[in-house]
């Protein structure tokens, strides 16, 4: 069973910084991609940044500049740094990827981590 658990969510003031982490683990021989997603008060989960395996990086137009996607393929972890943290940054942001499992990729989710910006 594969498993995503993010880390590194928690309160910060605006302008500041936060890095989330990514660990996957289980039966894992290849993800490819992933991606970080957020999800803020009755609004629909949103794309806020994706990272294939080649390094190969696509942002939401809303964090770019801001936000760094990064890829441990070894260690089968992803991180996320936010810098310059808006208030409208805040969200639960949840961990996305595509796990070979056989022939196909299936597609896993962990469980979020909350971010709030606030002063």
């Amino acid at each position: 069973q594969v498993q995503l658990v993010e880390s590194g969510g928690g309160l910060v003031q605006p302008g500041g910084s936060l890095r989330l982490s990514c660990a996957a683990s289980g039966s894992i021989s290849s993800i490819n991609p992933m991606g970080w997603y957020r999800q803020a008060p009755g609004k629909e989960r949103e794309l806020v940044a994706l990272i294939i395996s080649g390094g190969s990086t696509n942002y939401a137009d809303s964090v770019q500049g801001r936000f760094t996607i990064s890829r441990d393929n070894a260690e089968k972890k992803m991180y996320l740094q936010m810098n310059s943290l808006k208030p409208e940054d805040t969200a639960v942001y949840y961990c996305n990827a595509y796990v070979l499992d056989g022939l196909v990729y299936r597609n896993y989710w962990g469980q979020g981590t909350q971010v709030t910006v606030s002063s």
